[in-house]
C-alpha cells in the first residue's frame, strides 16, 4: 500500500520542523561546548546530531531506498547507541573523544540525510517507510529534550558557569506570586459502571499511519485503581527546602535502602544544581539554563533534578506517598495537553497558578517530569518491535522508574497522556520533580 500524497506531503513538512527545531535549539552553543560530555548519562550535543541521522539512515534510507548511498561507511558503528544487534559500537563514555569527524562534517551528514528523507517522501513511500519517519521525528524529538539536559550539566560543571541563554523577563512566573495552597482532587476510577477498572495505554490503529505511540505505551488494557486522590499542583522548591532544613537527608527512616546508600556515597544533601549561598535570604542558589538565580526568586516553581529515591523520601517525610503511572494516566487522559514545555521557551519550571481550571490538577503536562511509583515493566500482552527496533525501548524493561508528563524542554508535539518515560532511580541530571498522592477519596 502506498501513502496517500496528502500524508507524505504533511510529514515532509513536520520532518523538516523538527529537524529545524534541533538546530535551532544548539544556535546558542559553540563549537567547543558542542563536544562536552559531563556525566555518565549525558553524551556530547554533536553526538546527538550525529546519531539523530543515523537513525533515518539506518531505520529507513537504508531499508527503503535501494539506491541510497550512505554517507559514510564508518559512521554505521561510529553513531550506533545501543543497537546490538546491529553490530558493535564506541562506549559510552568515549563519545567527548570524538573530535573527528570534525563538526562541519556531521552537519554535512544532518543535511545529506535530510536531502535523501525529502526526496523519498516526495515519492509516495511505502506505509512502512512512513511509519519509520515517524519514528524517527519522535526519536529526535527524545535528543532535543537530552540536548537541553545534557547542555545544562555540561555548562555547570564549567567553573564559570555560563548560561545557556539570557532569562526571559517571566522566567519562573512572577516572583511575587505565592503558589496556591496545596488542594488534594478526588478519584474513584470506573464508578459505578465498573468500580476501580480502566482502561490504560493505546493500542495503535494500523490505518492511522500517521498517527504514533511508543510499543511500550501498548496494548490497552484493563487496570484496577483504588479510590486515590491527587495533589493539585507540583511540590514546589519552597516545600522541598522544608524537608532539608527538617533534616531529610539525615533520616534513614525515610529512604529506601538503596536510596540511603546512594545518597550517601554520591554525597547529596539537596536536589542537583542547589548550591550553598551565604548571600540569598534562602541560604542557597539553583543554577538553570539561564545561569544562577537565588532560590528565593524561584521558591514557588516546582522542584527539580530529583532521583526517585529523594521525590519517594519526600512523599514519606509529608505524610503521603508517589502516585502509580495508572492513577497518573487516569487523571491526565481527561485534561488537554498543554503546559509549561518546550515552546514556551522558559527552560525551567512555572509556578502554579490561581487562575488555573478549578476542577482539575495543574502542571500534569510540562514542568516537570514526575516520578511515579510504578516500575518500568512491560503491559500484558506486550510485544517490542521487530528486528533491531525492538531495542528502542522493551531491553530496559529492568530496574528502572517511570516517569509521566513531560517537562519544561519536552516539545509539546512530543507528549500524550500515555507516554512513558523512564530512567533508574538514581538518576537527576533530567527535569525530573513530583507530585503528592494519598489513597482514599475522602
Amino acid at each position: 500500500m502506498l501513502t496517500e500524497p496528502s500524508i507524505a506531503t504533511s510529514l515532509l513538512k513536520r520532518f523538516l520542523d523538527v529537524r529545524q527545531a534541533t538546530m535551532q535549539f544548539c544556535a546558542p552553543l559553540t563549537p567547543e561546548d558542542l563536544m562536552v560530555q559531563s556525566c555518565p548519562e549525558a553524551s556530547p550535543v554533536k553526538w546527538h546530531l550525529a546519531h539523530t541521522s543515523w537513525f533515518f539512515e539506518t531505520f529507513v534510507l537504508g531499508e527503503f531506498v535501494a539506491a541510497y548511498q550512505p554517507y559514510h561507511p564508518d559512521f554505521r558503528w561510529l553513531f550506533n547507541s545501543y543497537y546490538k544487534s546491529l553490530g558493535e559500537m564506541p562506549e559510552k563514555k568515549l563519545r567527548a573523544s570524538f573530535s573527528r569527524p570534525p563538526l562541519d562534517q556531521i552537519l554535512a551528514y544532518r543535511r545529506h540525510v535530510d536531502t535523501a528523507i525529502t526526496r523519498l517522501l516526495e515519492h509516495a513511500p511505502q506505509d512502512e517507510a512512513l511509519r519509520r519517519i515517524v519514528l524517527g521525528l519522535e526519536h529526535e524529538q527524545q535528543h532535543l529534550e537530552l540536548i537541553a539536559t545534557d547542555i545544562k550539566h555540561a555548562l555547570f560543571t564549567n567553573p564559570l558557569h555560563p548560561a545557556y541563554v539570557a532569562a526571559p523577563a517571566n522566567f519562573g512566573g512572577d516572583s511575587a506570586q505565592i503558589a496556591p495552597p496545596l488542594d488534594w482532587f478526588s478519584f474513584s476510577p470506573g464508578y459505578p459502571v465498573r468500580p476501580g477498572v480502566v482502561e490504560i495505554g493505546v493500542t495503535p490503529d494500523p490505518t492511522a499511519i500517521d498517527s504514533f505511540a511508543f510499543d511500550n505505551e501498548t496494548p490497552r488494557h484493563p487496570v484496577y485503581l483504588a479510590p486515590f486522590r491527587l495533589a493539585s499542583r507540583l511540590t514546589t522548591c519552597a516545600e522541598y527546602l522544608a524537608f532539608i532544613d527538617e533534616n531529610g537527608y539525615s533520616r534513614p527512616e525515610l529512604w529506601l535502602s538503596e536510596g540511603w546508600d546512594t545518597m550517601r556515597a554520591e554525597g547529596w544533601q539537596a536536589p542537583l544544581y542547589w548550591q550553598r549561598d551565604a548571600n540569598t535570604k534562602s541560604g542557597w542558589s539553583v543554577y538553570t539554563l539561564h545561569g544562577f538565580r537565588p532560590l528565593d526568586e524561584i521558591s514557588e516553581t516546582p522542584v527539580c533534578h530529583l532521583s526517585f529515591f529523594e521525590a519517594d523520601a519526600f512523599a514519606r517525610w509529608a505524610g503521603h506517598r508517589l502516585p502509580s503511572e495508572f492513577e497518573w494516566e487516569f487523571v491526565a487522559a481527561q485534561q488537554p495537553i498543554e503546559g509549561n514545555l518546550l515552546e514556551q521557551e522558559s527552560l525551567h519550571p512555572s509556578s502554579a497558578t490561581t487562575t488555573a481550571k478549578p476542577h482539575a490538577p495543574q502542571q500534569l503536562f510540562g514542568d516537570v517530569w514526575e516520578w511515579t511509583q510504578s516500575p518500568y515493566t512491560g503491559y500484558p500482552r506486550y510485544k517490542p518491535l521487530p528486528g533491531a527496533l525492538g531495542e528502542y525501548n522493551g531491553k530496559f524493561m529492568s530496574s528502572q522508574i517511570v516517569l509521566r508528563g513531560g517537562s519544561c524542554v519536552t516539545p509539546k508535539a512530543h507528549i500524550r497522556a500515555t507516554y512513558r518515560n523512564f530512567f533508574s532511580p538514581g538518576t537527576r541530571w533530567q527535569f525530573s520533580g513530583l507530585r503528592l498522592a494519598r489513597d482514599g477519596a475522602s
